[in-house]
């Protein structure tokens, strides 16, 4: 038998317009009206796809997407707030201006903050600690699936996707830090358990 996750991303927030690009973080920034738009045709995507259990985190990013995907899916009956996939923590660059970090530290520095794999911006998350509290969820989820064999819809953010992809997709660290996840798609993810 076979189990499916549909993994995606919120739809874009304020605070990640290309023209005014901050390190989010855990700050609650709001879909635009691009980011529902995104949110939608995601929804749209997925309209004929089951599942029965829904994961988000506590911002309105994650929750908004994933009702706007819902609206579509009666069958999904349990809704779970989960913030080991939430975006990653800038620590002290959240809130701040890319280009701010960059004018003050250079773009070497920057570089080492947002797209060190271990080396963690002052007072926040690498990608290597966001890692480990995603296999963590992953965990519990394939053996929520398996034991009530259900299928999962992940409503999840761009760095918390990159190790969730690197698990079930396979990749090296290097690949999983290049990758740029979409706001507006889905990835399938299959998971084999006995009948």
């Amino acid at each position: 038998m076979k189990l499916h996750i549909y993994l995606f991303r919120h739809g874009e927030s304020y605070y990640n317009r290309p023209e005014k690009k901050r390190f989010t973080g855990w700050t609650d920034s709001r879909m635009t009206p691009k980011g529902w738009k995104q949110a939608r045709i995601t929804a749209r995507k997925l309209k004929n796809k089951k599942f029965q259990v829904a994961y988000q985190s506590k911002l309105a990013r994650s929750k908004d997407t994933l009702k706007e995907v819902l609206k579509y899916h009666p069958e999904c009956k349990e809704i779970i707030t989960d913030d080991r996939i939430i975006e990653r923590d800038y620590g002290r660059l959240t809130k701040k201006f890319h280009k701010t970090i960059i004018a003050k530290y250079g773009k070497k520095q920057h570089s080492i903050w947002h797209r060190s794999y271990d080396i963690p911006p002052p007072g926040g998350e690498s990608i290597k600690m966001v890692e480990k509290r995603v296999l963590a969820f992953i965990k519990d989820m394939l053996k929520k699936m398996k034991k009530e064999k259900v299928n999962v819809a992940v409503s999840a953010h761009g760095n918390s996707m990159r190790p969730f992809r690197r698990y079930f997709e396979k990749l090296t660290v290097k690949q999983m830090m290049k990758i740029e996840n979409p706001w507006d798609d889905y990835f399938d993810y299959t998971i084999e358990v006995k009948e």
